[in-house]
């Protein structure tokens, strides 16, 4: 009986890794295409544009990719292994070419993370200010995060009579 528990529990075992295997190669395919996608709505918005806000109380534009940039650098680096661009980006007063730059190596980076993290270490614990979370918790809450501004950066684009680039979701 030992012997057939042990089969079954590497059995069930390889099973799970396989899944975490495929789920790690969907979400690099994903963040692939959200990069494009941020990066094209990012670059249809022209530069004298970059500090529009809808309200005074909302982030500008190029505030909202800084933050966008940050989240991301912040949660790879943070909790996955990655590393953190050397831009401080708090700041607000990036060209628009210097906001493309940064946007790309922060998606790159984040990127990088994943594609180096095993499919084992999706389920390791991290602290996280709401609460325990596992790895692939982090990378949900990253993508999420992503969809979330880039959500509002289609609504600018629009508000300006900017026709957002068409949206590809897989």
């Amino acid at each position: 009986m030992g012997h057939l528990l042990s089969t079954l529990l590497f059995s069930l075992f390889t099973q799970l890794i396989f899944a975490q295997e495929g789920y790690l190669l969907d979400f690099q395919q994903k963040w692939q295409n959200a990069t494009a996608y941020t990066i094209e709505l990012a670059e249809s918005m022209p530069e004298e544009a970059y500090d529009y806000r809808p309200t005074a109380e909302q982030m500008s534009f190029r505030q909202q990719l800084l933050h966008l940039a940050g989240n991301m650098a912040w949660l790879s680096s943070s909790y996955l292994g990655g590393e953190r661009p050397g831009h401080d980006l708090r700041l607000d007063t990036y060209s628009k070419a210097e906001v493309l730059d940064i946007l790309r190596e922060s998606f790159e980076m984040a990127g990088k993370a994943v594609v180096a993290l095993p499919a084992e270490a999706l389920e390791e614990k991290v602290e996280f200010f709401a609460g325990p979370m596992n790895k692939r918790q982090i990378l949900t809450l990253m993508n999420d995060h992503v969809t979330h501004h880039r959500g509002q950066l289609i609504v600018y684009l629009r508000m300006k009579g900017i026709k957002p680039p068409k949206y590809r979701g897989w």
